[in-house]
Formats: structure tokens, C-alpha cells, sequence
């Protein structure tokens, strides 16, 4: 993997996770929150993508299918158990 694709996938992450704060609202702790679990799901689901060799939307090294579908889950599993708080 190289720089420009860590970048890259950062900066996807980041803008799920900003896309799901305007969707779900909240504070700037749920803003940090969002974009934390985004980028720790994005990540994750790439790297479960490349270890099971499956690709779905392949931009360069980036497994973008597998990284954005492993960031939704991280978010709407964290929006989840910030709502059982409640």
C-alpha cells in the first residue's frame, strides 16, 4: 500500500463519517466519534477484503467496496449503542 492510497482511503473515511453526522446529527463529540469509527471501519474493511481476496470497486490498491460497507457497519453499530446509552 502506498502513501497516496492511505491517503485516499482516509480521506473517503472521513467523508462517510461526516456524511453520516449530517445524516444522524449530533455534537462535536459525536462528529469525532463518527469520524473515528469510519476511519477504524474503513480500514478494517479493506484489510478483510484484501486478506479474503475479494475485491469489489477496486480504485489502485484500495479495496473501496469491502472499506466503505466495513465503515457503514462501524457507524450504524456505534450510532446503535450510543442510542442504547440513552
Amino acid at each position: 500500500m502506498t502513501t497516496p492510497g492511505y491517503l485516499l482511503g482516509s480521506i473517503i473515511a472521513l467523508l462517510a463519517g461526516s456524511l453520516f453526522h449530517l445524516w444522524r446529527g449530533g455534537h462535536i463529540g459525536r462528529l469525532i466519534l463518527f469520524l473515528g469509527l469510519s476511519l477504524a471501519g474503513f480500514w478494517a474493511g479493506h484489510f478483510i477484503g484484501t486478506k479474503l481476496n475479494f475485491s469489489l470497486g477496486q480504485i489502485g490498491p484500495l479495496n473501496i467496496g469491502t472499506a466503505i460497507a466495513g465503515s457503514l457497519v462501524f457507524l450504524v453499530v456505534g450510532n446503535w449503542l450510543i442510542k442504547l446509552e440513552k
